[in-house]
C-alpha cells in the first residue's frame, strides 16, 4: 500500500544541515539550526546540567514509568519560572500542565486539546512563524489564519496591521504568540503592545496561545515571562507550551510541558483528565530523564543560582556577537543599515535580504542559512565573524 505515497521535499532546515555536512570548504558557517554554540561552535552541557546529572546519577532508584503527567517536581518548578511563585492561577490550582516531548510535543497536545474543546476554532499565527507550527496544528485539524507582524522594509513590526486583525478575530478562536525571542524576527512586542493584545482579548473573547522556547535568552528569565503573565492574570483563559531546549541545553532530551489556565479548580482538575487522555493516545508515558534534571535544578538553590548565571551567560554572549556583526557590517562599508539587528532579541536575527542573496552567499562563500535570511546568532563567532561580513556585503 505504501507504494502510492510520493516522495516529500527534505526539510529545509534539516536539509541546509546535511549541505553543510558535506560542503568541504574550511571556512563553512552554518547559522541554520537553532542550536546554541559556544565560541569553539559546540553546544554545550551546561555546568548546572552536568551537576544535576551526577545527582541523579546517584539517587535514582527504578525505572518503572514515571507519572503521566510527568515528574511532579518540574511541573510546579516550570509553572514558577514561567508565571511567578505568587501568581493568583498558582495559588487557586487552576493551571492544567502536562510534561511533554519538548516543545513541539507540547504544541502538538494542545493542538489535539483544542480539537476536542472548539473542532471549529481557527488559529491565528504571526506571519511570520516557527515553520512548524503550521503544519502541527494542520495535522490536528485546525484551520490556519495569519496575522501581520513583521515588515521587511522597516525592519520592525507592524503592530497597527496586527492589532486591526486581532480585533476581528472571533470568540474562541486562538491567537498564538511568541512568549519572547521570536522565531523567526527576533523582533518581541514590548510592554504596551502586550497590553493592547491583552484588551484585544477582553473585547473580543479569542483565546491566546503563548509558545515560549526562549526564555532568558531575551530581556531575562522574568523580564521574558512579562506577556504570560500578563494575560494569564487578567484572562480567565490561556494556553502555554514551553520547552527546555534551549535555556537548560536539553535539545536532545525532549523535555517540554503544555499548560492550559483555566477559569477555575474545577475545569482544570476535568482538563487535567482530557490532556492527559490526548497524551495516552500519543505516546502513553513521557520519559523522565530531561524532566528530572530541571526538577532537581530548580528546586536546589545552590543549582538554580548556577543555572540562572549560565543563562545569562548565553544571553549577554549573543547580545555582544550582535553587536560586534554590526560593527564589522560597518567597518566593511555595507551599503545597508544592519543596526535592528542589535534590537532584536533571542537566538535569531532576520537580516532581511532576498533568498537569492541567501544563495549566492551559500554558493560563493559557504555561509549557511534558510532563504528567509533567518539566522542563529548563537552560529556566529570571533573566529567567523569577519568572513560572515565580508560575504554579507559582497551580496548587497
Amino acid at each position: 500500500m505504501f507504494e502510492v505515497l510520493p516522495p516529500l521535499p527534505a526539510d529545509p532546515i534539516l536539509g541546509l544541515s546535511a549541505a553543510y555536512k558535506e560542503d568541504q570548504n574550511p571556512k563553512k558557517i552554518d547559522l541554520g539550526v537553532g542550536v546554541y554554540k559556544d565560541e569553539q561552535g559546540n553546544t554545550p552541557i551546561l555546568k548546572s546540567v552536568a551537576k544535576a546529572q551526577q545527582i541523579l546519577l546517584d539517587t535514582e532508584t527504578t525505572k518503572t514509568y514515571i507519572a503521566p503527567q510527568g515528574v511532579s517536581g518540574f511541573l510546579s518548578g516550570m509553572k514558577e519560572l514561567l508565571f511567578g511563585a505568587n501568581h493568583p492561577a498558582i495559588l487557586e490550582d487552576r493551571i492544567t500542565a502536562v510534561q511533554s516531548p519538548g516543545g513541539t510535543g507540547a504544541l502538538r497536545l494542545l493542538a489535539e486539546l483544542i480539537a476536542r474543546g472548539n473542532p471549529e476554532a481557527t488559529v491565528w499565527v504571526s506571519d511570520p512563524t516557527w515553520a512548524n507550527h503550521i503544519p502541527i496544528f494542520e495535522t490536528a485539524g485546525l484551520k490556519i489564519e495569519k496575522y501581520p507582524y513583521f515588515d521587511k522594509e522597516s525592519r520592525g513590526i507592524r503592530f497597527d496591521a496586527m492589532m486591526e486583525t486581532l480585533l476581528k478575530v472571533n470568540k474562541g478562536d486562538i491567537v498564538l504568540l511568541h512568549g519572547c525571542c521570536h522565531n523567526p524576527t527576533g523582533q518581541d512586542l514590548n510592554q504596551a503592545q502586550w497590553q493592547a493584545v491583552l484588551e484585544a482579548a477582553q473585547k473580543t473573547g479569542f483565546v491566546p496561545f503563548i509558545d515560549v522556547a526562549y526564555q532568558g535568552f531575551g530581556d531575562g528569565l522574568d523580564e521574558d515571562a512579562y506577556g504570560i503573565r500578563l494575560l494569564s492574570e487578567n484572562l480567565p483563559e490561556m494556553i502555554l507550551s514551553a520547552s527546555c531546549s534551549k535555556n537548560f541545553g536539553l535539545y536532545r532530551e525532549r523535555t517540554g510541558m503544555a499548560c492550559v489556565v483555566t477559569a477555575s479548580n474545577e475545569i482544570r482538575r476535568n482538563l487535567q483528565t482530557q490532556i492527559q487522555s490526548v497524551a495516552r493516545a500519543n505516546y502513553s508515558m513521557p520519559p523522565s530523564w530531561g524532566a528530572a534534571l530541571v526538577d532537581i535544578i530548580l528546586n536546589d538553590p545552590e543549582l538554580k543560582a548556577l543555572w540562572q548565571s549560565e543563562v545569562s551567560e548565553m544571553r549577554n554572549r549573543m547580545q555582544d556577537l550582535r553587536a560586534l556583526l554590526v560593527k564589522k557590517l560597518q567597518e566593511k562599508g555595507a551599503a545597508m543599515d544592519f543596526g535592528f539587528v542589535t534590537q532584536q532579541k533571542g537566538m535569531f536575527s532576520f537580516l532581511c535580504i532576498s533568498p537569492e542573496q541567501v544563495q549566492q552567499m551559500r554558493a560563493e562563500s559557504a555561509v549557511y542559512f534558510v532563504d528567509s535570511s533567518r539566522v542563529n546568532i548563537a552560529g556566529i563567532s570571533l573566529s567567523n565573524v569577519d568572513d560572515l561580513a565580508e560575504a554579507l556585503v559582497k551580496v548587497l
